[in-house]
């Protein structure tokens, strides 16, 4: 059973400068990926390695952290990608695509297949029990890449196929998010997870409390990302908590800001002597309007797509291909990872798709059809940044088995990019959505 009625342009302008953001971020993330590949495998190979090796103090004496630069990335800049995360996740529940059963049936649905047919498909290929390990790598979709591709299509593609990939990614994430928190975790300190327990009790009573400035919960949370640091609990997951706890509500209704909007204009009108500190005044005061997670997730987003995960690539994506043989291709754990996001994300998020619509617990949007659905299923495995960051956490930066499962990541990456762009080039044929 399909919607009646297509989805209005109008309703996608949140969406607008989300997608713009993430396809020119993907671009960029791309590139750097390519760079780092290439600089590992080129005559200055040396120099990547102990760039990233390079160790960094921050602190002061007695109190200090000690770690290699790429550590820094993943463990530091990559808390602030989980915090743009975790703002995407929350503002999806409460006003997105995800705020109503209805809506979020079809995403759920198909991301819920898209990760535990890859993972199972990981699983039986792999055998041993060291490779386990890594069942979460395939599970993982880059929206910035998945993205990026869909918006190269132009408006071939239907836009409720934006918002569904879009939403469908955000499931992801948040799944992601939870095999970190649960299944990679090493040795807990209590001392430090009491000091993070309280420190997320404390971000909650600033939400509860109607305080609106973000200072105090960037204060509170960097003290978070130390305590779950120390904890043993991967640092990242303190940013997701401070996504999840900033607030999302403003507080200024809109129709109080009506109100004060046509009396300070008013009183510019009057008093054209004074009306440039009325017009400020205004200004300030829409300024304010939008809720701290809409201020957040717009000051971080193009500093996320357009820094923090393009440095990850470049760090993260060097594998040195000499020596390189077709065994290494199809070793257990290489082609465990190529096959969960080339084969079992596709068929996974087409699979569920097709139970959820066949039971009515969706509905396909108006202007999608299965075709597109599939090609959706395709770009999905573009696992590429999450993948790499669980592979890192799976078996350890710098191993044999780290590389296997990067050799597998990028392969499967780019074929699923490819391929999910041609299908969905043949499935759109002749067709364009009117502009906006």
């Amino acid at each position: 059973m399909r919607a009646k009625t297509p989805l209005p342009r109008r309703l996608l302008a949140p969406l607008e400068e989300f997608v713009k953001t993430e396809a020119l971020g993907g671009a960029i993330l791309a590139a750097a990926g390519l760079a780092g590949l290439l600089w590992a495998n080129s005559p200055w190979q040396d120099s990547y390695v102990r760039l990233w090796s390079t160790p960094l103090r921050v602190g002061v004496p007695g109190l200090e952290l000690h770690k290699p630069l790429l550590l820094w990335i993943n463990d530091l800049l990559m808390a602030i990608f989980f915090l743009l995360v975790g703002l995407e996740i929350k503002r999806e529940l409460l006003i997105g695509e995800l705020n109503s059963a209805r809506k979020a049936a079809l995403p759920t649905a198909a991301a819920l297949g898209g990760m535990a047919l890859p993972a199972a498909i990981f699983l039986l290929w792999v055998g041993e029990a060291e490779l386990r390990r890594g069942w979460a790598i395939p599970m993982a979709t880059d929206i910035a890449f998945a993205l990026g591709c869909l918006r190269a299509l132009g408006r071939r593609t239907p836009s409720a196929l934006l918002v569904l990939l879009t939403a469908l990614a955000i499931v992801d994430d948040l799944g992601a998010i939870l095999a970190i928190a649960v299944f990679y975790t090493g040795s807990l300190s209590a001392a430090a997870l009491l000091a993070g327990v309280a420190l997320t009790a404390l971000l909650v009573l600033l939400n509860r409390s109607g305080v609106d400035r973000l200072a105090p919960y960037l204060i509170v949370g960097a003290l978070l990302w130390l305590a779950v640091l120390k904890s043993g609990v991967h640092a990242t997951l303190a940013g997701v908590v401070l996504g999840l706890c900033v607030p999302a509500r403003s507080r200024f209704s809109h129709a109080s800001l009506l109100v004060h909007a046509r009396a300070s204009l008013d009183e510019a009108e009057r008093d054209p002597d004074g009306a440039e500190l009325h017009l400020q005044a205004l200004t300030c005061r829409l300024r304010h309007c939008q809720s701290p997670l809409r201020r957040l997730e717009h000051a971080l987003h193009p500093w996320v797509a357009y820094g923090i995960l393009p440095l990850f690539a470049l760090a993260n994506a060097g594998v040195n291909l000499s020596g390189l043989t077709f065994a290494h291709l199809v070793s257990p754990l290489a082609g465990g990872v190529f096959l969960g996001l080339f084969v079992g994300k596709q068929l996974g998020v087409l699979l569920a798709s097709w139970l959820a619509v066949k039971t009515r617990l969706a509905t396909l949007p108006e202007g999608v059809r299965w075709p597109h659905l599939y090609g959706m299923g395709l770009l999905a495995g573009i696992g590429f940044t999450m993948a790499l960051f669980i592979a890192g956490l799976a078996f350890g930066e710098g191993t044999s088995l780290h590389a296997q499962a990067k050799i597998g990541i990028l392969s499967a990456s780019l074929a699923s990019a490819v391929v999910g762009v041609i299908v969905l080039t043949v499935a759109s044929a002749g067709k364009r959505e009117p502009a906006s």
